[in-house]
């Protein structure tokens, strides 16, 4: 009988989010950084693991992928662009859902995956997206996006672009607990939206609760979140203001506020 499964947050490092989707018997973790967490929590919930998938190679995404391997031989999904040693499985987006290359199928949860190029924090950034649920990794985060360390900013702002077409309702699971200091920021940016002042009354709530800010969708962000926002007059306006010239196009906006964002 199949379950629908559930996704769970592991907590790594200081700020990091390992996904883990589960039913009662098997599990699948996404950007394991730290195998530590990842096996405590199998160990005690007795589940299998079946997969692991990874959105790009930096190694508080990939750390404990090589530990995990020694304990359950399992595939391993990853980026095709980036070099990570432990993947089985190399992907790239496909707009064909039936081709390996752009699809991630996990048959113990009759669950699919379509693969997004999402360039911009890495140079092969991917995402996984299926079941109304996005795993972005640190390309998108709750009202904020992840820095530029192998792309540029048009890559970035056009990675953006694509999440933000995915369904309103979708269900984002991103890779770190940044959303306060990020709200701070949007703030700033952006101090006029009443969205944002909402938003943050919510979150401050919920970190005080010891509870994840997480998952956003992509309705919330589109509201709130100044990277989305770059064609809004009062994030123009900020982002013009900072670099002192006028800035009149989206990725010059984007890339004023996220070198502000830098040294906030």
């Amino acid at each position: 009988m199949t379950t629908t499964p559930n996704i769970v947050p592991i907590h790594a490092f200081k700020d990091n989010y390992i996904w883990l989707i589960r039913d009662h018997y098997h599990a699948a973790v996404i950007d394991p950084g730290d195998a530590s967490p990842v096996l405590d929590y199998l160990s005690r919930e007795q589940l299998k693991l079946i997969a692991i998938l990874n959105t790009h190679h930096h190694p508080d995404h990939v750390g404990g992928n090589a530990e995990l391997l020694r304990e359950f031989a399992v595939p391993v999904f990853g980026p095709a662009k980036e070099s990570i040693p432990t993947l089985t499985h190399r992907l790239k987006e496909c707009s064909d859902i039936e081709n390996e290359e752009g699809c991630v199928y996990l048959p113990e949860f009759s669950l699919s995956f379509r693969v997004l190029d999402i360039p911009g924090h890495t140079s092969g950034h991917i995402a996984y997206y299926g079941a109304n649920m996005l795993f972005c990794g640190d390309t998108l985060f709750g009202c904020g996006c992840g820095r530029l360390f192998e792309g540029t900013a048009q890559q970035m702002v056009d990675s953006l672009e694509k999440l933000a077409d995915l369904p309103k309702d979708t269900l984002i699971y991103c890779g770190h607990e940044y959303t306060l200091s990020n709200i701070r920021f949007a703030r700033t940016v952006e101090p006029s939206n009443q969205a944002l002042a909402k938003r943050e009354v919510e979150a401050e709530k919920l970190r005080n609760e010891g509870l994840p800010t997480l998952p956003s969708t992509i309705a919330l962000e589109k509201a709130t979140n100044p990277f989305l926002r770059c064609t809004e007059a009062e994030v123009i306006e900020s982002a013009s203001g900072h670099a002192g010239k006028p800035l009149n196009d989206r990725v010059s906006v984007f890339a004023a506020i996220r070198e502000w964002k830098n040294h906030f």
